[in-house]
């Protein structure tokens, strides 16, 4: 829950109409007459704040101008003094001739929410001497200048409000002459107008009668001025979401008259000063998303009228001060995101107005105090991601207000509370990520008869009895159900009856043998979760509006699924990791709207479907692991495409050039297959493909040294493995991969993985996977073993070239792939010398080079590879001493073998000829900094990405202890937060 403080602007007696019989002047009725025939009507978009009312439509002369809705007159003279059109779907041009300026006697004036387009300079606002109330809020196109220098020179002016023009530019000089000319104002509303131009020191010279101040999303920028909070008659202050507006709040014994102040997103920052508690009329306080850090001080407690508070997402620590048990007014409180440590106080069980509690996302201890749920106004509560513990003791007296309980990402043990059922106004309840025990009965969910949304997964020893399922239970409101990685060993056919049930995630249970009809009948499920059970079939015949199955690795056997669902709302179909066999039916080409479909490590045999190229809205296919044979189909003539993996099959023939129409591919594993096709220069072109997987296929030819600059922008993966290449590597090639050189220290540290991120498409089309995470994955060769990556860090950076036919000598230019972390260049016929470039392949982890014609001696800058944890130089022709050192220290013989001109440590043949001093290494190579981070992230022997993402790796061929060992030391440090 944000806080945004928002009030009326316009005059109170503004849109009440005067019933003063016949007072209409007829020169202004004629006035009021004209601008009516100037007008278009259209409709707009408005948001909660009002309903459009277009009145205008209802003047008519048949009825004095005094009496028509919006029209306030004089009641002597019969002038009129108040107009009030907000909200009237008005579109006009506001020019110097419009008849809106007759009005000269006009004093309150609102054309809120509506079009007006200002066409020139000259205006008539000056006209308006009397003016008092302006509101020209969401009314203005800018097609040309906005008259500030009219409107600045209303001497009367008390309310102005500007805001939500978002085109509206208020410079410095504009803004001086604001605060110069405007010396009666007490309400100025400029939230959504553009002042980063405006210096804030210029807001001291604001009028000391300035009552309410909105300057929320103006881009002010620099070092707010302390003196404002302190303008003598000032209530309202709103600063927020300036990001890089800097400030404190002011050591001052001076009392203040703000009733409210919100610095939300905002660089405020500093300690909370004591002086806080001089605030003593503030209601509501909101410094959401600040840098304040430090304790909560004691004087708070002086803020009686507080109602609303909110420290969201700051640096503030200790423990949570008895204080807040004293504002006894409070109704929201949000101390989320912060540092605070110790139990909960006991003090918060007098704030009986209570009801929004958010401590979330903090450091507390000991256990959840039942009488929260007993706080007689509380509706929502939040205590989410701390390390809460023990059970949940009995609620004695329910609340039956409570609407919403978070305690999800805690320690929280012992069964759930049968009391906890009889808080029977529950919506949306969130116990997950605990270890909670014991049996969720189907007459416990039954009391909660307002449920909404329940989570309870990763509660590995909770269960959920099916007892009573010849009960009709209901569950009225229930929609999302979500029970993975529990306890669970039976399908809840209970649930049948639950009738607006769209979400059911009970995957990662114990499930096993078939899901019968009459388990389902009944539902009207949209996602369907069974993923990771032991699930021999199911029956989806029924479920008439199915956008979401998943039911990956259970032991599914025979065809594929029949699914009766209409063909437009399949939207993600994942069944990998079964035993089905058979073809893809072609009723699957009907799925309209599919976005992801994935039916990889089946049986699967026949042909791809060419129909499949009818899914113009699929985003990835995943089909690796099948029996799939004949040519990969032409799918790609118009497509979102953003992975395609089709490894392991036995597809033949060429890939599809069709396949460069895929402008937002990042994905493509055609490994492990039958095809016969050259190097595909002609995907450089895609601008986001990452990953490139073509092993083991029969790919053949010269890899072209002569492309374009642009090539393969983000390449990070390369893997051409076992296949037919000649001639020399594409030196070329290499200076332009961009992608494998210069990644930011920071997305090492942040572990991003290439598929975790919403992927938008186009400006009008995003994909967002919702539930279902499907994370891409890619096998890599590492120390000889094939490994399975299965989740892309977007910092793993490998080229693999093994196992062709290259000649020729290794290009320098490799050196310049500052970012790449293996290099597998094994089982080729180069020759020449190691290039001594190699060692500025500073991130480098692993090195294989073996089974080659390389000779002379091993670069001695190659001890400058402080991560290299793998290093394979067999059965070559190198000559002379084994550098030491470093890394060098940590490797075997097996990475020297078949040399039979080496000499030195590990081997036991030892040196003749003394031993090369050691080249003087370039500073700017390996900076002091540089050498510093990397050690102490990760200290010699262990490279950053085998201590950080290989906690993701599934080892399909064995497990190398020594790189297992450093996974367990190093997995829980760098594995990225959920």
């Amino acid at each position: 829950m944000l806080l945004r403080f928002r009030v009326q602007s316009s005059s109170p007696s503004q849109s009440s109409s005067d019933s003063s019989p016949h007072l209409c002047r007829p020169e202004e009725r004629s006035a009021l007459l004209d601008f009516k025939s100037t007008t278009n009507l259209e409709e707009f978009y408005f948001d909660d704040y009002a309903t459009p009312r277009p009145i205008i439509q209802t003047w008519n002369e048949s009825k004095d101008c005094c009496l028509w809705e919006g029209i306030t007159c004089d009641k002597v003279k019969g002038h009129v003094i108040g107009l009030d059109l907000s909200w009237n779907c008005i579109e006009a041009n506001l020019t110097s001739n419009s008849s809106l300026f007759r009005l000269e006697k006009l004093q309150n004036l609102n054309l809120a929410y509506n079009h007006f387009c200002l066409p020139n300079l000259s205006f008539g606002f000056n006209r308006w001497k009397s003016l008092t109330y302006l509101n020209l809020s969401d009314s203005m196109f800018l097609d040309g200048s906005f008259p500030f220098d009219e409107i600045f020179l209303l001497p009367k002016l008390v309310s102005l409000d500007l805001s939500d023009n978002y085109g509206l530019l208020l410079d410095n000089i504009k803004f001086q002459m604001l605060v110069h000319n405007l010396t009666e104002l007490r309400f100025l509303i400029l939230d959504s107008v553009n002042m980063s131009m405006v210096v804030p020191s210029s807001l001291l010279n604001l009028t000391s009668s300035l009552e309410y101040l909105n300057l929320y999303h103006c881009n002010l920028q620099g070092n707010f001025p302390n003196q404002v909070f302190q303008l003598p008659s000032l209530q309202f202050l709103d600063l927020s979401y300036n990001f890089d507006l800097r400030g404190n709040l002011p050591e001052s014994n001076q009392s203040s008259t703000l009733k409210y102040l919100n610095l939300a997103n905002t660089s405020f920052s500093g300690e909370l000063p004591h002086s806080i508690g001089n605030l003593k009329l503030l209601k509501e306080l909101n410094l959401h998303g600040c840098q304040f850090y430090g304790s909560i001080p004691g004087s708070l407690a002086n803020l009686t009228e507080l109602t609303q508070l909110d420290f969201f997402a700051n640096h503030l620590r200790g423990q949570i001060p008895d204080v807040f048990g004293k504002i006894h007014k409070l109704t929201d409180l949000r101390l989320d995101e912060n540092n605070f440590g110790g139990k909960i106080p006991a003090s918060i069980f007098n704030l009986t107005h209570l009801t929004f509690l958010s401590l979330s996302s903090n450091k507390l201890l000991g256990r959840v105090p039942s009488w929260l749920f007993s706080l007689p106004s509380l509706s929502h509560l939040d205590l989410q991601n701390n390390c809460l513990t023990g059970p949940v003791d009995h609620v004695e007296m329910p609340n039956l207000i409570l609407q919403e309980v978070y305690l999800s990402n805690n320690e929280i043990s012992g069964s759930i509370p049968s009391s906890f059922f009889d808080l029977v106004h529950l919506t949306r309840v969130d116990l997950s990520s605990n270890n909670f025990t014991g049996t969720i009965t189907p007459d416990m969910l039954s009391k909660l008869v307002d449920l909404e949304d329940l989570d309870l997964s990763n509660n590995s020893l909770l269960s959920l009895s099916n007892n009573g399922t010849a009960v009709n239970y209901s569950f009225p409101n229930l929609w999302s159900l979500k029970f993975s990685s529990c306890n669970i060993h039976k399908f809840p056919s209970f649930l049948r009856k639950a009738e607006r049930l769209e979400v059911l995630d009970i995957s990662k249970n114990k499930i096993s043998g078939q899901i019968q009809k009459w388990e389902i009948e009944g539902m009207s499920l949209d996602t369907l979760d069974l993923s990771y059970n032991f699930l021999t079939g199911i029956e989806l015949f029924g479920f008439g509006n199915l956008e979401i199955v998943d039911l990956r690795s259970n032991l599914l056997q025979g065809s594929l699924p029949i699914l009766s669902t209409t063909w437009d709302s399949m939207q993600k179909l994942l069944i990998s990791g079964n035993n089905l066999t058979g073809e893809i039916p072609s009723f699957y080409c009907n799925f309209t709207s599919l976005k992801v479909l994935v039916l990889a490590n089946n049986r699967l045999r026949g042909k791809i479907p060419e129909c499949l190229g009818n899914l113009s809205h699929l985003n990835i296919l995943d089909l690796r692991m099948n029996k799939f044979h004949g040519r990969i189909p032409n799918l790609f003539v118009s497509s979102f495409f953003l992975t395609l993996s089709l490894n392991g099959n036995q597809l033949e023939g060429i890939l599809p050039r069709s396949l460069v129409n895929c402008s937002f591919l990042e994905i493509l594993d055609v490994g492990n297959n039958n095809l016969n096709d050259t190097f595909p220069h002609w995907l450089g072109v895609l601008p986001l493909l990452k990953v490139l997987i073509l092993r083991s296929n029969r790919f053949h030819g010269v890899i072209s040294n002569s492309v374009p600059a642009f090539y393969f922008p983000q390449l990070r993966i390369i893997d051409v493995a076992q296949n037919d290449f000649m001639g020399l590597l594409p030196g070329n090639y290499f200076k332009i991969w961009k992608g494998m050189r210069d990644i930011d220290p920071a997305d090492k540290v942040n572990s991003e993985y290439i598929d975790d991120n919403i992927k938008c498409l186009t400006e009008k089309s995003c994909v967002d996977f919702g539930m279902i995470i499907y994370k891409d994955s890619v096998k890599v060769i590492m120390k000889g073993s094939e490994r399975e990556l299965v989740r892309i860090l977007k910092i793993f950076t490998t080229i693999d070239f093994s196992s062709n036919q290259f000649q020729g000598p290794i290009p320098e230019e490799l050196g310049e792939l500052n970012s790449l972390l293996l290099l597998n260049l094994s089982h080729n016929s180069l020759n020449g010398q190691i290039p001594s470039s190699l060692g500025k392949l500073a991130e480098l982890e692993s090195l294989d080079l073996s089974s080659n014609k390389l000779e002379g001696r091993i670069p001695e800058q190659l001890i400058k590879l402080t991560f290299l944890s793998v290093l394979n130089l067999s059965h070559n022709e190198l000559v002379g001493h084994i550098p030491e050192g470093k890394q060098f220290s940590t490797f075997s013989n097996d990475s020297y073998t078949g040399n039979s001109g080496l000499c030195g440590f590990p081997l036991t043949k030892k040196c003749k000829e003394p031993r090369p001093p050691s080249p003087q290494f370039d500073e700017k190579d390996d900076s002091t900094a540089v050498f510093e981070w990397k050690f102490a992230l990760a200290g010699y022997g262990c490279g950053l990405v085998l201590g950080l993402s290989l906690g993701y790796i599934a080892f399909t061929i064995g497990k190398p202890w020594w790189l297992v060992k450093k996974v367990e030391k190093y997995q829980q440090k760098w594995e990225p937060k959920s």
